[in-house]
């Protein structure tokens, strides 16, 4: 764990990249963003969840990323990423290139996650500290959201757990991965949108505005 920490955290801006890393965030930086007032049948959704050696983002270690896809309102099976960075103790380089490939999978797509706070937070401590990215991408928070579209099922922020049973949703037995996460949130996500389109919430836009409006009223109430 010491070595991952050296690796993964290596504290201050970066001195030296390797030159693939580099190109690779070029191309990252100079891909367009989407267009958010598509509707969200036309809009590609990343979901993403985090393995984490504790819950503190300024002093834990960020030891995964898993990522799914929603794309014409379908999830993608193929379309999937994971990295590892507990098998890269040691590979300063390897988990460099594994951040840059999270991001040019990702692509500027608005990111659905559950407590931004959290995945959030460990994202950007490794983006900034490993590549000097300042990661600020848009963000959909389902703890949030899910409350303010089924008030009916929950009127407070939650365990996902609690959406997953709501739902009915098969989350197998015993501890899930990271991978498992995104695949639930992703089909906890599609239900979401089609709740949110007969609320005129029916773009990306539109439902990042109310997850932030959401998050922002709960907790000040």
């Amino acid at each position: 764990m010491l070595g991952l920490k050296k690796f993964l955290f290596r504290g201050g801006a970066p001195t030296s990249l390797p030159d693939d890393v580099r190109a690779s965030l070029e191309v990252w930086r100079a891909s367009p963003a989407p267009a958010l007032d598509d509707l969200h049948f036309h809009t590609r959704y990343v979901v993403v969840d985090i393995v984490s050696s504790g819950s503190n983002p300024d002093s834990d270690q960020l030891l995964g990323i898993a990522a799914s896809t929603i794309w014409k309102g379908a999830i993608q099976p193929d379309e999937t990423f994971y990295a590892n960075f507990s098998t890269l103790d040691g590979e300063g380089a390897a988990v460099d290139r594994q951040l840059t490939a999270f991001l040019l999978f990702a692509a500027k797509a608005p990111l659905v996650t559950y407590h931004i706070p959290y995945v959030g937070g460990f994202l950007q401590r490794a983006f900034k500290e490993r590549l000097g990215v300042d990661f600020q991408p848009q963000w959909i928070d389902l703890a949030w959201l899910l409350p303010s579209m089924f008030e009916e099922k929950g009127h407070m922020v939650m365990p996902l757990d609690h959406w997953i049973d709501v739902f009915g949703l098969d989350a197998g037995s015993g501890r899930r991965d990271a991978m498992v996460n995104t695949l639930l949130l992703a089909r906890i996500c599609q239900m979401l949108t089609v709740r949110a389109v007969g609320k005129q919430i029916d773009t990306a836009a539109r439902l990042i505005d109310e997850s932030q409006a959401s998050s922002f009223l709960r907790r000040n109430h």
